[in-house]
Formats: structure tokens, C-alpha cells, sequence
């Protein structure tokens, strides 16, 4: 038995050696979770860099998060696919980046998850960029119950680039509760380190573009066919946004009505411990806005071409908005909106009304007079136009499918005497 035992022994610590005298390859690593269909899952917390690639398809799933430190980098070219069920959102948290810089040929795209014919807006969330820059709210966090949270001193804070980038049937409301709503791209006190420039929101159920404080600048955005409004500023936001263009659907609009150009600061003294500063007052410049309002149906809740409230001194140059049934409404109990006309600090210059059923709608306190001789000023050149064939627009501008936003040769947009000169920090160029 004693010489059995030795020579088990034996056979054992051979077969060990053997062993280890060989290359054992050892098992892989998982690799990514993929859904059904093959795509790369995207979910929970994003800690370090990370790189999206072309030659992949990703699926994003619930509120996905890129905390302080870490770098989301998407190559040109990706497509990343967006959960309806599980309220898709991507937060670009304080201290975060996203690197999405497209190319004309190889854009980056956030669609929805649904099937081709069966894609709505409001399937998904939407992308969130929260920042360092100033707000002129206390201790603000995002809406919709986020994680997070959003301000600080550094106006040059960089939330990375956003470029050639189109965003589709986001917009959602994450709760039942006021105020917790998702646009297209949301900007909560963003930096003007940051750069966003070639954006396109479609199909938004929401807001498709909002800025929530901050001072980032934008260039070259596209709203289209977006439910609620198509630019909307609020809580000091203080930067510059060029040549933009959104299309209306005449057949949709939101239950709280839509405007083209919303813009609010907020009554200072009705929010405790703050004074209402840095003051929303940002520059637009070269922002056309289409609806057909031929094609409203009865009832309809389109409102505005430009909606200024609530103490806002923003300013817009060298820009048209087209069928709104009302093209400039000014509102404020008290009027502290148009005191920012009387300040200067409200200017609109350059600016054309055209096709309204009222051109001007006066702030409470403020006279119809007041509000035209001020609109109307030879200086400023603004012009409320009642006909669409005054300013020669091209046939298919309003065309859903297929728009042509370039008016005819002749057309008055197109001449600089009727343009203005506009502020240091944005580029001179006609409509």
C-alpha cells in the first residue's frame, strides 16, 4: 500500500510540473454586454475615458453618467442607439467631458432605439452638459431629478465638443412632476471652453435647445420639427448663439405653446438668496425661425416668434421670424422686461416680423404705442412685414421633407443695408 501511495504521489507531482512547464493561455476576459441585436450596452457610470467607436453600435440605457475627470470620446461616424423603456439620458457631469466631433460626412447621431417607421419624439431623454459657469440660481441641480449638480465661477469651463452632431426624437418628461422635462440638448451653467458648433435637435418632444445659466457660445444649430420651443434661455445665461434656423410642424405643438425664441431671467427678490444676477442677456444673431401659418390647425398652440419674459435683457440681430401668430410678445407683471428696453440692455435690431396675425404684443403697463415706436425705430431696422411675398422667400421653405431656407435673389434679407452691426464676439454677416 505504502509503495501505491508513493507512486500516486509521484504520478502527481509530474503531472503538476508538466503542467506548469507548459503555456496555459488563460480565459478571456468578458466582453462587452451586448444586447440582442449586437450592440454594445452603455449604462451606469463612466469613471474613466472612454472611446465610442465607428465600427461599433451602442445602446444607451437609462441615465448614463460621465463624472468629474473622465472623457467620453465618440469618433465620427457612430450611431448610438437610445432606450425608450428605460428613459435613456447622458449627463455630462461638473468636471466631465464629451469629445463628439464629427465630420459633414460622418456625423454622429443619438437615435431612438425603436424600430425604423415607428420612431417618436420623446422616445428617449436627451444629453445633459452640466458646468462650472456662472448661474443666478443658489445651488441649482438639473430637472427631472438628476444627479448632480451645476455653476460655479469659472466662465472658461470646458465641457468638451459637440460637433456635427444630430440628436433625434429625444425630449421627455421624467416624472410627473412641473419642471422635469429633458430637452435635446440641455446646457446647465456650461462654459465658454466648450464647443458646439453644427448641432441639428430633430423631433424633439421638448425644448431642442435650452440653456440654463452659463456662457457658451454656438454656432450653426438646427431645430426641426421640434414639439415645444426651439431655443429657450433662462438663469442668466449669458452667452453668443449664430445662424441658426429651426422648421415648425404646423401640426405640432406642446401643451404649454411653443415659440420659436423664448427667454427668461426671473423676477429678482422671488427666489430666496439671490439677487437675480448674472442677468439672462445673451446675443443671438442671425436666427431664422419658419411656420407655415397657412397650414395651423384650428386651436392651434404655436405662440410666439419671440417670447422675452420674466426680466430677461436678451438681445437678437439680423434675424426673421416667420408665422407665428404672434411675432414679439414682451411679458412681466409690472413690466421689468421692457424696463430692460428703456436700460438699452434689450436690444433688437435688425429683426424682421413677418406673416403675423400681431406683430407686437405690449407687457403689461406697457401702451401698443410705446412698444411700436420703440420696435420701430429707423436706427435699430426692424421691420414687421405682413406678407410672405415682401421678403421674397423661396417656395419650399416650409416643405417638411425637403425645406430650402434661402430666399430669392432680391429678397430684402439678403441686403446689408437692412442688417445692423453686430456686437464684438460674433461674426458680421447677413440674414
Amino acid at each position: 500500500m505504502k509503495k501505491n501511495s508513493v507512486y500516486l504521489l509521484l504520478c502527481i507531482i509530474s503531472l503538476l510540473l508538466i503542467t506548469c512547464n507548459q503555456e496555459v493561455t488563460p480565459p478571456p476576459l468578458p466582453d462587452e454586454l451586448k444586447d440582442a441585436q449586437g450592440r454594445v450596452v452603455l449604462e451606469g457610470t463612466i469613471r474613466t475615458h472612454k472611446t465610442l467607436s465607428a465600427g461599433k453600435k451602442y445602446i444607451l440605457h437609462d441615465e448614463v453618467y460621465v463624472q468629474e475627470g473622465a472623457t467620453l470620446t465618440i469618433e465620427p461616424g457612430t450611431v448610438i442607439f437610445c432606450d425608450k423603456e428605460s428613459k435613456a439620458v447622458l449627463v455630462i457631469q461638473r468636471g466631465g467631458k464629451i469629445i463628439a466631433e464629427g465630420t459633414v460626412e460622418k456625423p454622429i447621431v443619438f437615435t431612438s432605439a425603436q424600430p425604423k417607421g415607428s420612431r417618436k419624439a420623446g422616445d428617449w431623454g436627451g444629453i445633459v452638459l452640466l458646468g462650472n459657469a456662472p448661474v443666478n440660481r443658489p445651488n441649482p441641480v438639473p430637472e427631472g431629478g438628476l444627479n448632480g449638480t451645476y455653476g460655479g465661477n469659472n466662465i472658461n469651463d470646458n465641457s468638451g465638443i459637440l460637433k456635427y452632431v444630430r440628436i433625434e426624437f429625444a425630449g421627455i418628461a421624467l416624472t410627473d412632476k412641473p419642471n422635469s422635462e429633458i430637452n435635446g440638448l440641455t446646457f446647465y451653467g456650461v462654459g465658454k471652453g466648450t464647443v458646439v458648433d453644427y448641432v441639428q435637435i430633430s423631433f424633439c418632444g421638448d425644448d431642442c435647445f435650452e440653456w440654463f445659466g452659463g456662457t457658451v457660445n454656438a454656432q450653426h444649430l438646427i431645430a426641426y420639427r421640434g414639439l415645444d420651443d426651439d431655443f429657450d434661455t433662462d438663469f442668466g445665461y449669458t452667452g453668443n448663439v449664430q445662424f441658426a434656423v429651426a422648421l415648425r410642424d404646423p401640426a405640432t405643438s406642446d401643451q404649454s405653446t411653443s415659440n420659436g425664441l423664448e427667454s427668461d431671467n426671473y423676477d429678482p427678490g422671488t427666489i430666496s438668496g439671490t439677487d437675480g444676477t448674472p442677468q439672462t442677456a445673451p446675443k443671438f444673431a442671425n436666427v431664422s425661425v419658419f411656420l407655415d401659418k397657412a397650414q395651423l390647425p384650428v386651436g392651434t398652440l404655436h405662440g410666439r416668434g419671440m417670447h422675452l419674459r420674466r426680466n430677461t435683457s436678451l438681445s437678437c440681430y439680423n434675424s426673421v421670424f416667420v408665422g407665428h401668430p404672434e411675432g414679439l410678445r414682451l411679458d412681466n407683471a409690472g413690466s421689468p422686461t421692457y424696463n430692460n428696453v428703456l436700460a438699452g440692455t434689450l436690444k433688437l435690431q435688425g429683426v424682421y416680423l413677418v406673416n403675423n396675425n400681431t406683430s407686437l404684443k405690449e407687457a403689461n403697463g406697457v401702451s401698443a404705442t410705446a412698444l411700436a415706436t420703440w420696435f420701430d425705430t429707423a436706427l435699430f431696422k426692424n421691420n414687421r412685414t405682413t406678407t410672405l411675398g415682401q421678403v421674397m422667400l423661396h417656395s419650399n421653405v416650409f416643405k417638411l421633407t425637403e425645406p430650402n431656407f434661402l430666399p430669392q435673389v432680391g429678397s430684402p434679407l439678403l441686403l446689408s443695408a437692412n442688417t445692423v452691426a453686430v456686437p464684438v464676439g460674433l461674426a458680421q454677416a447677413n440674414y
